[in-house]
C-alpha cells in the first residue's frame, strides 16, 4: 500500500505549531539550519519533508510526527473535531455549504 500525503495540510499544521510555540519563520529556519524560503515552502505545501528532517523539525516544535503527519494526537480528546476545522479554513463557502448539507442529517440523526 502506498500513502499518500497532503502537504499542504501538514504544512499548515506546521505553521499552526510554530506560531503556537511563539516561533517566526526566521526562528524555526535557524533552530533547523535551513533557509527562511526552505520554511515558507514547507508550510505552504509547495515542497516535501524528508522524514529525518520531520523529525527535527518535530523535536523542536515539540508536537509528535503522529499529529504533522495524520492530524491525530493522542493527547488531545478533540483532535477529529480540531482537524475538521482545520479542513474547513481552506473551503469556499460554497463548499462549507455542501459539506453542511451532508453532514447535517448525520448530526440530526437519533439513534434508537
Amino acid at each position: 500500500m502506498i500513502l499518500s500525503f497532503d502537504y499542504g495540510i501538514i504544512g499548515n499544521r506546521i505553521k499552526k505549531s510554530r506560531e503556537k510555540k511563539g516561533l517566526t519563520q526566521e526562528m524555526l529556519a535557524e533552530e533547523l539550519d535551513v533557509s527562511n524560503a526552505y520554511i515558507s515552502k514547507i508550510e505552504r505545501g509547495k515542497t516535501q519533508i524528508s522524514l529525518d528532517r520531520l523529525s527535527e523539525l518535530c523535536y523542536v516544535l515539540e508536537e509528535s510526527t503522529e499529529y504533522i503527519l495524520n492530524g491525530s494526537d493522542s493527547t488531545s480528546d478533540d483532535y477529529l473535531r480540531n482537524e475538521i476545522m482545520v479542513m474547513l479554513e481552506g473551503c469556499s463557502a460554497e463548499k462549507v455549504k455542501l459539506i453542511s448539507q451532508v453532514i447535517k442529517p448525520i448530526v440530526e440523526y437519533r439513534e434508537k
